[in-house]
């Protein structure tokens, strides 16, 4: 990378660099906040499902924003130290913590998948899944289809 194509980041205002960098990650926390209330709007629709269906959903969602917490600690971490690294001209160290943290994020995924697979009832039981039989069993199936999809949506 030549100094040239980075210029605008040492000549931009502040202000308008946040915006240019915060917008879009703003939009990608509604979008993924959107996510658990267009899921409960079509629960809340589906005749089959009626109320259990959405505390099933609400006991497992947080589940999804702590490997979504995870996942944006492993980024987070990585572009900082990427921003360092290039500052300081260390390319290859750059694109090594890359690789380091897609790893990292994949091996935290299957982990994480793999420690929710083992204590579902016990996780289910903390969340307040165990409210009743019905909001129970389909707690369990909605968990572990969810469960499955930790490790796709953390590297996303």
């Amino acid at each position: 990378m030549d100094k040239k194509s980075n210029a605008f980041l040492e000549t931009e205002p502040v202000g308008k660099l946040m915006l240019r960098y915060a917008v879009p990650c703003v939009i990608s926390l509604l979008v993924a906040a959107l996510y658990n209330i267009v899921d409960q709007i079509f629960i809340a629709n589906a005749d089959y499902l009626g109320s259990y269906g959405n505390a099933a959903n609400t006991v497992v969602f947080p589940l999804t924003v702590v490997a979504l917490a995870i996942a944006v600690m492993i980024g987070d971490g990585c572009c900082a130290f990427v921003s360092i690294s290039l500052g300081s001209n260390n390319r290859d160290a750059a694109h090594r913590s890359i690789g380091s943290a897609v790893l990292l994020c994949v091996a935290s995924g299957l982990v994480l998948t793999a420690v929710y697979l083992v204590f579902q009832e016990p996780i289910l039981t903390m969340f307040g899944g165990r409210v009743n039989e019905e909001t129970f069993c389909q707690a369990r199936e909605y968990f572990f289809w969810i469960t499955l999809g930790v490790p796709f949506y953390m590297f996303g």
